[in-house]
C-alpha cells in the first residue's frame, strides 16, 4: 500500500519538476556558451593589446614609428572586425536560448491546456 503511494507521488513529483529541469539544463547551456564566449574574447583582447605593447616598445627611431603607426589601421580592423563577431556569436546564442525556452513553454502550455 505504502509503496504503490510512494511510487505515485515521486511519478508525480518528477512530472511537476519535469519543465524546471528542462529549463535548468537549458540555462546552464546557455551560461557555459556565454562563459567560453567571454574567455575567448578576453584572450583575443589580451593577445592584441600585448601585441601592441611589444609593438610600441620596439619604436626607437622614426623609421619603427612610421612602421608601428601604418600597423595601427591593421589592429583598428582586426579589432573592429573581432567585435563584429563577438557580437554576432552573442546574437547567435541569445537568440538559440530565446527559442528553446519558447519551445519549452509551448510545450509546457500544450500539456496544462485541457484539448
Amino acid at each position: 500500500m505504502y509503496t504503490e503511494m510512494f511510487k505515485s507521488f515521486s511519478e508525480q513529483t518528477e512530472k511537476s519538476l519535469a519543465p524546471y529541469v528542462k529549463f535548468n539544463k537549458v540555462f546552464t547551456k546557455n551560461v557555459e556558451e556565454l562563459t567560453e564566449l567571454q574567455l575567448a574574447a578576453v584572450r583575443a583582447y589580451s593577445e592584441l593589446g600585448l601585441s601592441q605593447l611589444k609593438a610600441v616598445s620596439e619604436v626607437k627611431d622614426v623609421q619603427s614609428f612610421a612602421a608601428y603607426n601604418s600597423q595601427q589601421l591593421e589592429t583598428l580592423t582586426k579589432l573592429s572586425q573581432q567585435l563584429i563577431d563577438d557580437s554576432n556569436k552573442f546574437t547567435a546564442i541569445a537568440q538559440s536560448f530565446k527559442s528553446e525556452v519558447e519551445e519549452l513553454v509551448a510545450e509546457n502550455v500544450k500539456q496544462v491546456t485541457p484539448a
